[in-house]
């Protein structure tokens, strides 16, 4: 019986301590992004910035508790079939927390994520992942080192022509 008591006393303070660490707010997401972009704005709900070079953007909804950091990667005219079946092996094996999408007949590198359950370094760690998965888009479509094991296989082709240059803010 003490036992139980000590651990339930344990648990309480655990997940209290996990419910207090997980309150992302705009403003903290606003000071680590700008920490580590090279150029930042923000505007209402959206933070266009450069990291390495690369043009992001994160856009939150506090009312719907969703954000999500993207960066655009090629127009979908632009692309070979192989290429769009590569990234979407990639999405299952390689592209970790983020994915490739299609929207507007863009290709994008999109991280989503419920905005308040976020801690820090997940923050940093989707920019970073969003960026790569970009960088490898027609050779790895990577996001990170790590690869789920499985038929991984990837169609060979000819790197596309990317769509973005650097741009300022």
């Amino acid at each position: 019986m003490k036992n139980t008591f000590i651990l339930t006393i344990l648990l309480c303070l655990f997940l209290q301590e996990r419910a207090a660490a997980q309150d992302m707010t705009p403003q903290t997401l606003e000071r680590l992004i700008t920490q580590v972009a090279d150029t930042s704005d923000t505007q209402g709900n959206s933070i266009r910035f450069v990291y390495k070079e690369t043009f992001l953007i994160c856009v939150y909804d506090e009312n719907a508790n969703r954000m999500r950091i993207i960066t655009p990667i090629i127009e979908r005219n632009k692309l070979e079939e192989d290429e769009l079946l590569n990234a979407m092996v990639a999405n299952f094996h390689s592209a970790l927390d983020v994915k490739y999408a299609l929207s507007d007949e863009i290709i994008w590198s999109v991280f989503i994520h419920p905005l308040r359950e976020l801690e820090e370094h997940q923050i940093l760690d989707a920019v970073d992942q969003v960026y790569t998965a970009s960088a490898t888009f027609g050779t790895s479509y990577s996001s990170t080192d790590l690869v789920f094991p499985g038929n991984t296989k990837k169609i060979d082709s000819v790197a596309p022509k990317r769509i973005i240059k650097k741009q300022k803010i």
